[in-house]
């Protein structure tokens, strides 16, 4: 996924190997995205992408909140040092990965159904992260080849942070800056825009 988003979100460098780093993959074809990849660096810088070959990750940054909240669940489990599948014969849902790369590690642990508690929280935060990601590309998509589909794609967001699915949020702000700048997109959507931009920041 050659991330189109690049020149919007930058941090300082790529992920540090030396650093304690989360990484989640899930891969799980015939589905959209078939592969999903997140890595997260004890800081809160992290890196998405949909293609394990892919050089140009998109990069963003998760508060100490969730970040912290990433590492706590990876440290209960035993940085996945032990099994994690319930062994229980169930439909294909993907095969999901976390992968510790830490002191004593590295540790990894794949499955495709856990009954652990701490291990659903963590998929779930994984989850919420992938499906921001996603919210966050179609909004650049529509903001660059479909402005009437600008409002939608706002709408989306609006649904997905009601639910309190949206994670690193202030990632969407120069976007939806673009939108309410720009007479190129309708009234409502930049009214749309304006409204979530200012709700963010006072979230901040």
């Amino acid at each position: 996924m050659k991330s189109l988003l690049f020149g919007l979100i930058v941090l300082s460098g790529s992920l540090h190997a030396a650093d304690p780093r989360l990484i989640f993959t899930k891969s799980f074809p015939g589905s959209t995205p078939a592969y999903v990849e997140i890595s997260v660096l004890k800081s809160g810088e992290a890196e998405y992408k949909e293609d394990p070959k892919d050089e140009n990750p998109l990069k963003f940054q998760l508060t100490d909140a969730e970040s912290g909240a990433l590492f706590t669940l990876s440290e209960k489990l035993n940085h996945f040092a032990e099994p994690l599948d319930a062994g229980l014969k169930i439909a294909f849902m993907g095969k999901k990965t976390f992968r510790w790369e830490g002191d004593g590690g590295p540790h990894e642990s794949s499955f495709n159904y856990s009954e652990n508690l701490e291990a659903k929280t963590l998929l779930d935060w994984f989850e919420r992260i992938a499906e921001t990601e996603r919210s966050l590309i179609d909004l650049e998509r529509a903001v660059r080849f479909d402005k009437l589909g600008v409002n939608d794609a706002i709408l989306r967001i609006e649904v997905t942070r009601d639910q309190k699915r949206l994670v690193a949020e202030q990632q969407f702000l120069p976007l939806l800056y673009r939108v309410v700048k720009s007479e190129n997109y309708i009234h409502m959507a930049r009214s749309r825009a304006a409204a979530l931009t200012e709700s963010i920041r006072a979230a901040k």
